[in-house]
Order: structure tokens, then sequence, then C-alpha cells
């Protein structure tokens, strides 16, 4: 099966970006879990899930096209001293996570590519809500802090 190079790059990068919030949530779910707060590892790790989901439909589709899946180079994972940085950090990951969907499934839509269309299309809906939820949690979390200090 033939696809646009450009495209590949693309599913290579988004893949990349998926295996490293993998990394990032695992990484802050053993912090969360080392502070002594089970629920926020718990909902850390919960995720890490939701993130390998996200990297499996991209290695399928590389398979699909009998490319062999490669997440290049991860980025560090970006940790915090409290629970709203964890949050920020989280925040942050899936703010890229949408632009890099809205950038692929633009050049998807260029190439006519229904397809790939549909897969950047249907991640980055999710990646939105991630977004969404973390804005939320971010209200919820940083009254509570401001009102200590």
């Amino acid at each position: 099966m033939s696809v646009d190079p450009r495209t590949l790059g693309w599913i290579t990068r988004a893949l990349t970006h998926e295996m490293g919030a993998v990394q990032q949530y695992l990484a802050q779910s053993v912090l969360a879990r080392l502070w002594g707060d089970e629920q926020l590892a718990q909902h850390l790790r919960h995720e890490a899930v939701e993130e390998l989901g996200h990297a499996e439909r991209l290695m399928e589709k590389l398979i699909l096209l009998g490319v062999p899946p490669s997440a290049g180079s991860l980025a560090p994972s970006r940790l915090g001293r409290t629970p709203e940085a964890l949050l920020e950090a989280d925040q942050q990951i899936e703010i890229d996570a949408v632009r890099l969907y809205q950038q692929a499934l633009a050049h998807a839509q260029r190439m006519r590519d229904s397809d790939h269309a549909s897969l950047f299309e249907g991640i980055l809906r999710e990646e939105l809500a991630h977004v969404q939820a973390l804005d939320q949690s971010l209200n919820q979390v940083a009254p509570r802090e401001h009102t200590h200090g």
C-alpha cells in the first residue's frame, strides 16, 4: 500500500509523541505513589493507558502500511514538586498533541487522504478532551493551593 511520505512522517511523529506521553504519565504516577497519593497515581496510570491506546492505533496503521513502527527519541518526562505542577506539565504535553494532530489532519485533508484524516481527527478529539479535563482539574486545584499562601 502506497502512502505519501509526509503522511508517514506525521504518523511517526505522532507515535513518538504518544510514547513520550506514556512515559511522562507513568513516571508521574510513580512519583505520586512515592508521595503517598494513590488516587493521583491511579489517575495518571489511567492516562498512560489512554495514551498507549493512541500509540497502538498509530502502530497498527504503520504495520498495515508495511512500515515497522519506531518512535524517535523521547523527550525527558516533565515532573514537578506538587500535583498542580504535574497537571501543568500534562496540560503542556496535551496542548502539544493537539497542535501536532491539527497539523497532521490539515496535511491529510490537503492530500485528500480521508483514511489518515479520520485517524488524526479521532485522536485529536480525544486529545482536546484531555486538555479540557486538565483545564478543569487545574481550576479546581489552583484556588485551594492559593488559599494556603
